[in-house]
Parts: C-alpha cells; structure tokens; sequence
C-alpha cells in the first residue's frame, strides 16, 4: 500500500468528539483504552494531499475575503465525472453549503412549512431527526425491510400509501443509505422516483457517502435516473466522509431545475453565513485530484476487509445477531434483539458492556430501530480486531 492504514490517528487534546466523548451514561473501565467506533469520523492519519493542499494555501497566508475558485468548482466537476459518471455538470449547478444537514435546512424551509409532513426511511439518519423536529416539520416514516437474503428493501406501496395519507410532497433520500449501509440499484431508484413523481414530491437526495462503495456495487446518482429526476432531485454531497474532512466544514448541492435552485439558494443565503472557509476550499481541491482518488480507493479495499473481518467474526461467535454486510459507508448496523433475547440481557446492558470494555459504539434506537447499534469500522485492522476480542470476551457474554 502507498498510504498509511494502519495508524491510529492520534486525536489526544484536540478535542475531538470520536475520541473525547462517551455517548452514553457508562465510562470505561479503569486502565483500557478507548476504541472510537461511533460517530461517523475516521480514525486513519489524513491523506497526504489534503494536508498538503492546506500546507500550500498556508504559505501564502492571507485570509481577507474570498470567492469559490474556478479549481473548486472544476474540481467537483472532475470528480463526479470520474467517479460516478456525471455528465453536463456545470458551475451554475453547483453550490456550496455550511454542511449537508444546513443545505437540508435550507431546502426544507423553502419548500415546506412548520406542520408540514415530509417522507423519510427508517431506519432514519439521526441528523435528519434532528433536523426535521427543530424545524417543526412531521416526519413520517417508510420502514426499510430486510429480504430473504437479509437484504434492506424499500416497500414502495408503503410509501406511496403513506404519501397520499399524509399529503405528503416533500421526502428525504438517503443514498447510499446511512445506516443500513444499501448502495441502492438502478431500479430500486427509479420505482422509488417514480413513487415521487406519481405524487408530486420534491426530493432530497443526502449522497454524502456516495464515494464510499465496496467493490461489485456501484453508486447511482438519484439525479441520473430520469429526467424527471434531474429536475426533482436537490442532491447533497461532501468530502468531509470520505476524506474525513467534518471539522473543516463543507459540503456542496447539485441541483439542475432553476427553479429549484434559486429556491434553495434564497434561503441558503438569507442566513448571511453560509460561506466556505479558505482552507475547507484548498481542502477539498487536494481531496479531489488524483493522489486523493489513489487514497480513496485504498481506503475503500482497507474498508471492505473490515467489513469481511467484521461480519465473519459476528456469524462464527454471535450468530443472533443479524447484521448485513455493508455495501457502501463505512458503518455496520447490528440488530442485537434476537442474541439479547436468547441471553436474557437487557439491551442497555450489552451497550453498557461494551463500552466498559472499550468499544465506544452507537446507540441505533437513535436511529429509528428497536435495540440496534451502529458502529464505524473506519480504524486501523489491528484495532478492529482488538475491539471485536473485546467485544467476545466482555460484552457478547
């Protein structure tokens, strides 16, 4: 390998909510270090150019005023092309937001009102929760199903049900789907598009892990469907993900209709802050270019063999535990109810266990699914490995 997977970034003193916060009322047992496996933030040493594209933006150190570079917006253009195919995106498409969940605000507000029901899957990104509830809209969930194969599904008659019976027509997509870890085919986007057009609903599309897919699966921009989609559809990226990138903050929007654009855009700029940082635009050139999509990629091979680790240790030595590999993202969504019910343990104790070992994982509930957790598998194999021992030998018990 060319780069460096197997360090433990060292985020000691820089207060970092991965590596500093317990999300639970547990603590740690005395004496065992902490593995971060929950909030959604790497924990591999940066790539190389993204520093590196800071470092050279920081030898010219004037930080006045500025305006998106043409490099920032052909740097987007070159990647979507490159990566997932995107053809005739141009820089009137393009706009940038103070993170996905601000441009999901922004486009929330301009289409609908407080009262207003809006569509979403569950299980349910916890950020959109949040989002939707501060801003006083109804959510209404469209459950995702597991098939015979364990397979998540979308249940197109129960969204189109529960669209027409809440007057629905507005919906959050989420694709790939964060937390179930669906990279969605062609088809399954467009019956659900077409369950939206047949109901007049705008749609968001949050495709901020859309460069995070395993091998044999492929992302399909929810844009790139239909036409009707293209002008439907406000999509939703970042580098922040892939690149772990969430504390420079920045994200970007692709949306095609005008109308939808200026819409957005409207409230977007009414807030007067939703501006880039200096850096977060070198950042996301460096991330861009083609020594980022050289780490990328081994990132993405570094990921599915965590993901192979990871679910042949959970079949071999907890077999209740229902758990589908991940096709893209680079979270793992346990559903622990059948291995707590067969054990007689309360699903707040096996948490509670687990992060007395060490394993600071996530609490799915937050997710919309009954005794479910989430964890990151973007660290070093050496500790995944660690963790996963942990896990056997004083939670899974």
């Amino acid at each position: 390998m060319r780069f460096d997977f197997e360090t433990m970034a060292d985020r000691t003193g820089l207060s970092s909510v991965a590596a500093e916060i317990v999300p639970w009322n547990e603590t740690v047992d005395e004496g065992v270090g902490p593995i971060p496996m929950w909030i959604a933030d790497m924990s591999f040493v940066e790539a190389p150019c993204v520093v590196d594209a800071i470092k050279a933006r920081l030898e010219r150190p004037t930080f006045g005023y500025f305006s998106l570079s043409d490099e920032y917006y052909n740097s987007i253009i070159s990647w979507q092309a490159r990566r997932n195919g995107v053809e005739g995106l141009t820089k009137d498409d393009i706009g940038y937001e103070n993170g996905v969940l601000g441009g999901v605000a922004s486009a929330v507000t301009a289409f609908t009102a407080p009262g207003d029901r809006i569509l979403i899957h569950s299980p349910t990104y916890v950020g959109f929760t949040h989002t939707l509830n501060d801003l006083g809209r109804v959510i209404v969930h469209s459950p995702l199903a597991r098939d015979e194969n364990g397979v998540w599904r979308m249940d197109y008659e129960d969204m189109d049900r529960r669209i027409k019976e809440n007057s629905i027509h507005f919906a959050i997509f989420c694709s790939p789907h964060n937390p179930c870890g669906r990279v969605w085919e062609r088809w399954e986007i467009e019956k659900a598009m077409e369950v939206y057009a047949a109901n007049d609903c705008i749609v968001i599309s949050d495709e901020i892990w859309s460069d995070i897919i395993m091998p044999g699966h492929k992302h399909i921009p929810t844009q790139s469907v239909s036409k009707d989609a293209r002008n439907r559809v406000i999509a939703f990226y970042a580098p922040s993900k892939t690149f772990s990138l969430a504390g420079l903050v920045g994200s970007y929007h692709i949306i095609y209709s005008k109308y939808l654009r200026e819409r957005v855009g409207r409230v977007s700029e009414s807030t007067h802050y939703n501006d880039c940082n200096v850096l977060s635009m070198a950042a996301l050139v460096g991330a861009f270019g083609k020594e980022g999509e050289a780490w990328a990629d081994e990132m993405l091979a570094v990921i599915d063999e965590n993901f192979a680790y990871a679910c042949d240790f959970i079949s071999e030595n907890f077999p209740e535990v229902k758990v589908m590999r991940p096709e893209g993202t680079y979270m793992l969504f346990l559903d622990v109810g059948d291995w707590c019910d067969k054990h007689g343990v309360e699903f707040r104790e096996l948490c509670g266990r687990g992060v007395h070992a060490g394993v600071i994982w996530q609490n799915g509930e937050q997710f919309i699914y009954p005794r479910s957790i989430r964890m990151n598998l973007s660290l070093p194999k050496a500790k995944l490995i660690e963790a996963f021992d942990r896990l056997k030998a004083k939670a899974f018990i």
